[in-house]
């Protein structure tokens, strides 16, 4: 399918302001489409959701949410604050369950398992499913250390072994050649930014399969964030990731699908241009296009 601009009315259109949202028009998220219709295959589903519901405590969050999260894509999740984005996606690795009185229900399928069975090794489950949050969360030790917690945790590893998935993590979260001449020094010193770079390598460097990000972006720079969103470029290509932001220019820029929560419901999910280009649904052209939310 051909994408070109449209040609701009002196009066624009709803549908008219939401495509002023990819701006330029010709967005890599348009391109990222369009070059995987003519010379990729359909993705394959890497996680499957069927009529999840969930609760904290008396009071329910998440009605009857169904999607399928395609494989080695980026999924971004929009909505206004309070809509259930960042619920949703905690239930795929259960942090929900370190809190008291939060409950799932339903069916969440990650390659052709349903996590919330309760013969499920959590361990496991959150080593295969990784979680970047909205602050930076290093931990109190070097930088070295963040990264080798979760390789000493999860492998039996030789030093020299460890050191080289460390570095591994580094580079490919671009973050090595700010930081290889310090790796001794406190996490805590590095700047917001870089901070949450290491904690995607921290994630990484355990060789996930899927990386959730709670609107990872949201306590950093301009500068930082541009960084954050070229690394996601680059994940893609070895992860499925599942990104929540209120930003959608963002979820525009990075994003090959997306889905908008409203109320708890998942009101619409689809490819990311037309998801802001052609909405099906009347809720989410009002979202897109300013007038709530």
């Amino acid at each position: 399918m051909e994408m070109t601009a449209r040609t701009r009315e002196p009066s624009p259109t709803p549908a008219d302001r939401a495509e002023r949202i990819l701006d330029p028009p010709q967005t890599a998220a348009e391109r990222r489409a369009v070059r995987h219709k003519l010379e990729e295959p359909a993705p394959t589903t890497k996680v499957s959701v069927r009529n999840l519901n969930f609760y904290y405590g008396n009071n329910q969050a998440l009605f009857d949410n169904n999607i399928d999260i395609p494989a080695l894509r980026v999924t971004a999740v929009i909505g206004p604050s309070g809509c259930g984005k960042s619920t949703h996606i905690r239930v795929y690795n259960r942090i929900y369950e370190l809190y008291r009185d939060h409950r799932a229900t339903g069916e969440v399928w990650v390659d052709g398992r349903d996590i919330l069975s309760p013969n499920t090794n959590l361990l496991e489950l959150r080593k295969r499913v990784g979680m970047i949050f909205q602050r930076p969360t290093p931990f109190p030790m070097t930088i070295f250390e963040n990264i080798a917690y979760g390789i000493r945790l999860h492998y039996r590893a030789s030093r020299s072994e460890v050191s080289d998935r460390v570095a591994h993590a580094l580079k490919l979260s671009a973050l090595w050649d700010e930081v290889a001449e310090k790796l001794d020094e406190p996490a805590t010193a590095l700047s917001g930014g870089q901070q949450q770079r290491l904690c995607i390598a921290r994630a990484i460097a355990v060789e996930p399969e899927l990386i959730l990000m709670d609107e990872p972006c949201s306590a950093i720079d301009p500068v930082a964030t541009a960084k954050i969103e070229e690394l996601i470029e680059v994940l893609k290509d070895d992860y499925t990731v599942v990104l929540v932001t209120h930003n959608m220019q963002q979820a525009a820029r990075v994003s090959d699908f997306t889905a908008f929560f409203y109320k708890g419901y998942i009101v619409e999910f689809g490819p990311t241009v037309e998801i802001f280009q052609n909405p099906k649904e009347k809720r989410t052209q009002d979202y897109i296009t300013g007038r709530f939310g």
